[in-house]
């Protein structure tokens, strides 16, 4: 297990390269990241055109944003290096940095590998942006520079990187879920099937050893010379029952073995006397066996009258053996209850069950009703169970003329709408379990992208809830933590970013009241002490759009402390000098 987890990351980052190969991509994501990489192309020419690009640029910037945005799935590591050098000089791919940051922290294999990218990427990046600014390079280029590219690679290479852990760990305990709940189907079955083969050895030893010295004892009596043909005639229905009861033992044991003929308890001691009839003469269990019945109890000097109507129809093997159990718990519970009064055995073939009815009258009065009748009540709940998992019903209550009545439906089909089974033992048996059970199921197909995170597949509710519990509290602490992050770099950001700005401010800006008073013709000391010195960043687009600058002259320009014409224009004072005088101010504005 060990050995899965560690090589799972490997297993969800190699699919993400096998699906860039012709024909691996879903239709659906085809056109996904066609249209991802449209809108690519065209931000990125918008932006590179609101810096008044050449046409030819910004169609060049446009074309290499559409198409590195699929590439990044393919080879993320490189995507982000070209991308992110080439926001430098091309403002139309920065959008497209943050992207490829995200796919390459999800993408790339191994911590030493994605450490060593992203730092090559950030030292690269910062290293072109002070290239770059070179000319008028300061402190507060490098702080934007360092603040920027933290917050625009790192940050989403690192939320990419624990959301590609978090789904591999996820999938891995949802596979690993599974896997165990398969293994403890398999021990519950082992465990059932041992528990069924102890008891049917129990029934085999115990019950079968009795049964068979009752068919002996039996058989032995039944040629006594000394007994009447009247206790003859009894006697051979007991040896009849005990045989028959033998065998309904070992269809029994045969079922609690998972369909394995267990040894014929009377086998190894039955006498020849008691054998009675053979495998291939063994009474039926079934509907057809109910005739049987009728007649062992008639030869007991009972009034049983069988009745059949309808068509007679095909019947699954476990409506079959019910309806033979119902009319033998009528039969006995007759006997015990009701002993002498008449009973009647009906069969009616509905057009879609069987219904098996017995009702007996009341007991006559001389039956002797008053006598103590031992009975378990079991017999009618287990005909109930019994009927119910085959999607019948039994219903048992008194007649209006003081006897009792047992009705069976048993419907011609399985409860899934299944044909009756020639096969013992299938799907339907009460002895097998349902293959349906939700519980034992697992999704079919890998894990996708969009499949939920924990499924809780067969769990407890309890254990279900807890574990979402646990799974939300951790996704909100980590997720909280990644936003404690981003808000503190970006707090830092300002507040340094701040700083600085008030100190380049005093540098590279004059109120218009301070323009107003300087005048042409002053000594250029004298009007340089009322000036800053104007060596800032601020400063460096300032003669992009000015007026002509006086021939021979050096010019000092500063930004004014109040707002433009319009927000894309910047006003600007410009001082000239010339052999130490000032020769001309001039106030203009310059597009920002």
């Amino acid at each position: 297990m060990a050995a899965r987890l560690r090589s799972a990351p490997r297993r969800l980052a190699a699919p993400g390269r096998a699906l860039f190969a012709p024909g691996m991509w879903p239709p659906r994501r085809i056109v996904g990241e066609s249209l991802l990489s449209v809108v690519f192309g065209l931000l990125g020419a918008g932006v590179e055109a609101l810096g008044h690009s050449g046409m030819v640029q910004i169609v060049a910037v446009g074309l290499a944003a559409g198409l590195l945005s699929p590439l990044r799935r393919a080879l993320p590591a490189t995507v982000l290096l070209v991308t992110a050098a080439g926001s430098v000089p091309f403002d139309g791919l920065t959008l497209l940095v943050l992207v490829a940051a995200w796919s390459a922290g999800r993408r790339i294999d191994g911590v030493g590998k994605a450490v060593g990218t992203f730092g090559l990427v950030y030292v690269l990046t910062l290293g072109l942006e002070v290239m770059q600014e070179l000319p008028h390079f300061s402190l507060a280029h490098l702080v934007f520079g360092t603040l920027w590219l933290l917050v625009a690679i790192i940050v989403p290479g690192l939320a990419g990187r624990y959301w590609s852990q978090r789904r591999t760990l996820t999938d891995t305990l949802r596979e690993y879920n599974a896997q165990l709940l398969r293994e403890r189907a398999m021990i519950a079955g082992q465990a059932r099937m041992r528990e069924r083969q102890r008891i049917a050895q129990d029934m085999h030893d115990s019950l079968g050893h009795q049964l068979a010295l009752i068919a002996v004892h039996t058989g032995a009596l039944e040629v006594d010379r000394e007994l009447t043909g009247r206790q003859r005639e009894a006697v051979g229905v007991l040896r009849e029952a005990s045989v028959a009861a033998m065998h309904e033992l070992r269809e029994v044991v045969g079922l609690l073995r998972d369909g394995t003929q267990a040894p014929d308890p009377a086998d190894t001691s039955r006498s020849p006397a008691a054998s009675g009839a053979d495998d291939a003469a063994a009474p039926s269990r079934g509907v057809a066996g109910i005739e049987g019945l009728v007649e062992s109890s008639r030869n007991a000097g009972t009034a049983v009258e069988l009745r059949s109507s309808g068509e007679p129809r095909p019947l699954l093997p476990t409506a079959d053996h019910a309806a033979y159990r119902i009319a033998q718990e009528g039969l006995t519970n007759a006997h015990k209850h009701a002993p002498g009064a008449p009973i009647t055995i009906e069969l009616r073939y509905e057009p879609d069950s069987l219904v098996v009815e017995v009702a007996n009258g009341p007991a006559p009065e001389t039956a002797g009703t008053g006598r103590s009748v031992v009975s378990g009540g079991q017999g009618l709940t287990g005909l109930g169970e019994r009927t119910r998992l085959m999607g019948g019903m039994v219903h048992a209550g008194p007649t209006a003329d003081g006897g009792f009545r047992l009705a069976g439906v048993l419907p011609y089909t399985s409860p899934e709408g299944g044909v009756p089974s020639p096969v013992p033992g299938d799907a339907a048996t009460t002895f097998v379990d349902p293959t349906g059970d939700f519980r034992q199921q697992t999704r079919a197909g890998s894990l996708g992208e969009g499949d939920p995170v924990m499924d809780g597949i067969g769990l407890p509710k309890e254990l279900a809830k807890a574990m979402s519990r646990s799974k939300t509290s951790s996704g909100i602490a980590i997720g909280c933590g990644v936003a404690a992050l981003i808000a503190l770099l970006l707090v830092i950001a300002a507040v340094v970013g701040g700083i600085l700005l008030l100190g380049e401010a005093d540098k590279a800006m004059i109120e218009p009241k301070r323009y107003d008073a300087v005048k042409v013709g002053q000594s250029e000391a004298e009007v340089r002490k009322q000036l800053p010195q104007g060596d800032s960043f601020l400063t460096d687009d300032l003669d992009k759009g000015a007026p002509p600058v006086p021939e021979g002259a050096k010019c000092l320009s500063l930004n004014s402390t109040e707002s433009g014409s319009s927000w894309r224009k910047d006003p600007v004072f410009r001082f000239c000098f010339k052999e130490g005088t000032l020769i001309e101010k001039k106030s203009f504005e310059v597009r920002n």
